[in-house]
C-alpha cells in the first residue's frame, strides 16, 4: 500500500513538472542564429520573426549573424547549445540539404543534429548580369558565353547560387568562372563594379539594382514570372526545364529539445506566419510563408537532403 501511494505522488509530481516547464518557456532572451550577414534576405525574414516572437512569448529574441562555411559555422554553434529552446536557428537549403554533400567528411548530420520546429517558406531568386554584358536575354547570355569560354565570371554567395549556377552553365553548355564569397552582399560589391559579370541573386538583393539599373536581370528561377517583376522571364520561359531544387528556410534547434517547449514555439511562429502585416512583409522581399508541424518538416529535410545531393551530381559538383 505504501509503495502504490508513492507511486501515485510521484506520478502526480510529474505530471504538475510537465505544464509548469511549458509555462516557465522562455525563462530568458532567446538567441536565432541566422547563419548569414546582415543585409542578406535571412537576416531581414530573421529580424522580421524575431521582432513578432519577442511579441508573442514576452521575452527579447537577440538576432546573432554567423556567416560562413555556407552556414555550417551557424549551424555547429546551435548544434553545441543548451537544446532548452532558448537558441534557435534560422535555417535555409545551405546548412540542411547543401553543406553535407559539399564535404567528403561532413561536419554533422542534419537529420540527427537538429529539432525541426516549423518550415518558414521559399525565397525568390533572379539570374542577373551586369550592363557591360551584351545579353538582354538567356539566348544571348548563352551565345555570348560560348564565344567567350570562361570569360565570363560568377559570383556566387549562397549555396542556392553556387549549385543553381552550375546546373545553369550545365544545362546550357557553358563554360563560365566560379568567383566564391563568404555572403551575398559581398559578392554584390563586386558585382556592380563590374568584377564579376553574372550572379544568382536573391530578390532582395536583385530589386534595387535592377530599378537603379546596375543589373540586368535575365529570368526568374520560378516555373512563372514573379509579381516583383513581372517583365523578367521565369526559366521555363528563357528555355530551361523546371528547377529540381530551390530557396528555402525553417526554423529548427539543438537535438533533443522537449516537445512541449517545441509545441509552444511551433504555435507561436504558426500564428506569427499568418499575420497579414508579416505576410506583406515576406511578399515585400519575394518570400511566401508556410508553417508546417514539427514532423512536416523533418519529412521535407529529408526529402530536400536527398534531392539536393542528386541535383548537384547533375550540376557535376563534387564533394571535397
Amino acid at each position: 500500500m505504501r509503495l502504490r501511494t508513492i507511486a501515485v505522488l510521484a506520478a502526480s509530481v510529474l505530471l504538475v513538472a510537465l505544464p509548469a516547464r511549458a509555462q516557465q518557456f522562455p525563462s530568458k532572451p532567446i538567441r536565432l542564429v541566422v547563419p548569414f550577414g546582415g543585409g542578406s534576405i535571412t537576416d531581414i525574414l530573421g529580424r522580421v520573426i524575431g521582432n513578432e516572437l519577442s511579441k508573442a512569448v514576452g521575452q527579447s529574441v537577440v538576432i546573432e549573424n554567423k556567416p560562413g562555411g555556407d552556414g555550417a559555422v551557424g549551424a555547429l554553434e546551435v548544434i553545441k547549445a543548451a537544446p532548452d529552446g532558448h537558441t534557435l536557428f534560422l535555417s535555409t537549403n545551405s546548412p540542411m540539404s547543401v553543406v553535407p554533400h559539399l564535404h567528403k567528411q561532413p561536419p554533422y548530420d542534419p537529420l540527427t543534429a537538429f529539432t525541426p520546429i516549423t518550415f518558414v517558406g521559399r525565397s525568390t531568386f533572379f539570374l542577373v548580369v551586369h550592363p557591360s554584358v551584351p545579353a538582354k536575354n538567356f539566348a544571348e547570355l548563352v551565345a555570348h558565353a560560348k564565344a567567350n569560354p570562361k570569360k565570363l565570371a560568377y559570383a556566387t554567395g549562397n549555396t542556392t547560387s553556387i549549385v543553381g549556377t552550375a546546373l545553369i552553365a550545365k544545362q546550357a553548355g557553358i563554360d563560365m568562372l566560379q568567383v566564391p564569397y563568404k555572403t551575398e552582399p559581398q559578392a554584390v560589391t563586386d558585382l556592380i563594379s563590374g568584377q564579376v559579370h553574372v550572379m544568382l541573386a536573391a530578390s532582395t538583393t536583385v530589386m534595387p539594382l535592377a530599378q537603379d539599373n546596375k543589373v540586368r536581370p535575365i529570368f526568374t528561377i520560378l516555373t512563372a514570372r514573379s509579381p516583383l517583376l513581372p517583365d523578367v522571364p521565369s526559366l521555363v520561359e528563357a528555355g530551361l526545364p523546371p528547377f529540381p531544387v530551390g530557396p528555402w528556410g525553417a526554423i529548427v534547434g539543438p537535438a533533443g529539445m522537449p516537445k512541449d517547449v517545441v509545441g509552444r514555439l511551433n504555435k507561436e511562429l504558426i500564428a506569427i506566419f499568418k499575420k497579414p502585416e508579416v505576410t506583406a512583409q515576406f511578399s515585400k522581399y519575394g518570400f511566401t510563408a508556410e508553417g508546417t508541424t514539427p514532423d512536416q518538416l523533418a519529412a521535407f529535410l529529408k526529402d530536400q537532403l536527398k534531392i539536393w545531393g542528386e541535383t548537384m551530381k547533375i550540376a557535376g559538383l563534387e564533394p571535397q
